[in-house]
């Protein structure tokens, strides 16, 4: 019979090499994108300037600078999210407050919800293409791309909102009908204001996946690298600049490393400037009168 003193150490044992486990695997995960990250910036920094910010491309690329396609890729990332997220969130409120009544209608959107996400870009490209740019008749557009785009990452915007409301504590939402708030009320003033960090992060992983989209944008907002006049316009986006550079330019490889720089410092830059307007909306809407 094993003494009480030795029974722990197959344990500690245990609970040591998971422990190992979980930080190799993070330490795994850090040195990779580290290495991607200093590959990408110590074959692009070189190649960086304001002119190059600021200017026309010129000789496929090779030359001149990004103005019109980064113009083009923050439109379409901005008709993606405005059409996205006020969509997504206004669903899970939908799932979360008020589908309960109607539990088969409920399973069946989550059951879509989970085949969207999984469904390959290529073929919302080929969506888009069909419905926005052809049925519809937006044609090669910025437009069409940032609604394809919104297709995308609605599941996401969906269920991770959906899942921020529903971690909530379950006697808020009688607590505030007690003291006379309206559901409506609740929602706007206590139940968004703190699911806001979980719908802020649906968001952060749909701007990532919107922001560096390739295939879907080929059959909806086109090659195109002139400066766009408007939302019906085609316009090139840094993703699918980068791969038109890398895989159809002979000698485009350093301007497309400098591209992709660029489209690294725009996804880290709206990650952050989503995060701070986030957090003092909820400071806001939480902090008392």
């Amino acid at each position: 019979m094993f003494s009480s003193g030795t029974s722990p150490s197959p344990r500690r044992w245990r609970d040591a090499a998971f422990a190992g486990a979980v930080c190799g695997a993070t330490a795994l995960l850090v040195l990779a994108l580290g290495w991607i990250l200093w590959d990408v910036v110590r074959h692009g920094v070189a190649h960086l300037s304001w002119d190059y910010l600021s200017g026309e491309p010129r000789n496929s690329g090779r030359a001149g600078g990004i103005a019109p396609i980064l113009i083009s890729t923050l439109a379409v990332l901005l008709v993606a999210l405005l059409s996205a997220v006020p969509l997504g969130v206004g669903t899970a409120v939908w799932l979360v407050e008020f589908g309960s009544r109607h539990r088969g209608t409920l399973a069946g959107v989550r059951l879509a919800l989970d085949a969207l996400a999984g469904v390959p870009s290529i073929v919302f490209g080929l969506f888009g293409s069909a419905f926005f740019s052809v049925f519809l008749g937006l044609g090669f557009s910025i437009l069409s791309g940032g609604l394809t785009l919104a297709c995308m990452i609605l599941p996401i915007v969906i269920r991770t909102s959906e899942a921020g409301l529903s971690a909530l504590p379950a006697d808020w939402r009688p607590s505030a009908a007690a003291l006379g708030l309206s559901r409506t009320s609740a929602l706007r003033h206590l139940l968004l204001p703190a699911a806001a960090p979980a719908i802020m992060a649906g968001v952060m992983l749909g701007v990532g996946r919107a922001t560096a989209e390739t295939a879907a944008l080929i059959f909806t907002s086109g090659y195109v690298d002139r400066m766009p006049g408007s939302l019906l316009d085609s316009g090139r986006t840094l993703a699918v600049h980068i791969y038109d550079l890398a895989m159809n330019v002979a000698g485009g490889d350093r301007a497309a490393y400098a591209a992709a720089c660029v489209l690294v410092v725009l996804i880290v830059l709206i990650d952050v400037l989503s995060s701070a307007l986030a957090q003092g909306w909820m400071a806001r809407k939480m902090s008392p009168p």
